[in-house]
Protein backbone atom coordinates (compact mmCIF):
# COMPACT_ATOMS: atom_id res chain seq x y z
CA UNK A 1 0.00 0.00 0.00
CA UNK A 2 1.01 3.52 -0.64
CA UNK A 3 1.10 5.70 1.99
CA UNK A 4 -1.08 8.36 -0.18
CA UNK A 5 -3.76 6.52 -0.23
CA UNK A 6 -4.83 7.91 3.31
CA UNK A 7 -5.79 11.20 1.20
CA UNK A 8 -8.84 8.51 -0.45
CA UNK A 9 -9.48 6.32 2.16
CA UNK A 10 -12.16 6.11 5.22
CA UNK A 11 -13.62 4.06 7.80
CA UNK A 12 -15.97 1.77 6.21
CA UNK A 13 -17.83 1.23 9.36
CA UNK A 14 -18.39 5.30 10.21
CA UNK A 15 -16.46 7.23 6.95
CA UNK A 16 -13.74 8.91 9.56
CA UNK A 17 -9.93 9.29 8.84
CA UNK A 18 -7.84 6.75 9.15
CA UNK A 19 -4.38 6.58 11.11
CA UNK A 20 -1.40 4.77 9.58
CA UNK A 21 1.10 2.64 11.40
CA UNK A 22 3.47 1.16 9.42
CA UNK A 23 5.29 -2.59 10.80
CA UNK A 24 7.33 -3.48 7.27
CA UNK A 25 7.94 -1.48 4.64
CA UNK A 26 10.24 -1.71 1.35
CA UNK A 27 10.76 1.61 -0.03
CA UNK A 28 7.75 3.71 0.05
CA UNK A 29 5.59 0.52 -0.27
CA UNK A 30 3.73 -0.12 3.00
CA UNK A 31 3.97 -4.25 3.49
CA UNK A 32 2.70 -4.88 7.07
CA UNK A 33 0.29 -2.22 9.26
CA UNK A 34 -2.39 -1.38 10.31
CA UNK A 35 -4.98 1.56 9.53
CA UNK A 36 -7.08 3.08 12.60
CA UNK A 37 -10.11 5.22 13.05
CA UNK A 38 -9.82 7.66 15.66
CA UNK A 39 -13.47 8.42 15.48
CA UNK A 40 -14.86 4.74 16.37
CA UNK A 41 -12.18 2.80 17.04
CA UNK A 42 -11.52 -0.02 14.35
CA UNK A 43 -8.55 -1.08 13.03
CA UNK A 44 -7.84 -2.57 10.07
CA UNK A 45 -4.66 -4.44 9.04
CA UNK A 46 -2.60 -4.29 6.07
CA UNK A 47 -0.63 -7.73 5.17
CA UNK A 48 1.37 -8.03 2.06
CA UNK A 49 0.77 -4.12 0.94
CA UNK A 50 -3.21 -4.72 1.22
CA UNK A 51 -5.20 -3.29 3.69
CA UNK A 52 -8.21 -5.33 4.67
CA UNK A 53 -11.09 -2.80 4.96
CA UNK A 54 -13.86 -5.02 5.54
CA UNK A 55 -15.46 -4.32 9.12
CA UNK A 56 -14.96 -6.48 11.65
CA UNK A 57 -17.78 -9.06 11.87
CA UNK A 58 -17.06 -9.76 8.09
CA UNK A 59 -13.54 -10.47 8.22
CA UNK A 60 -12.33 -14.25 8.62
Amino acid sequence: MRPDLLEILRCPVCKGELELSVAQRDGQEILRGSLACARCRVTYPIEDGIPDMLPPGERD
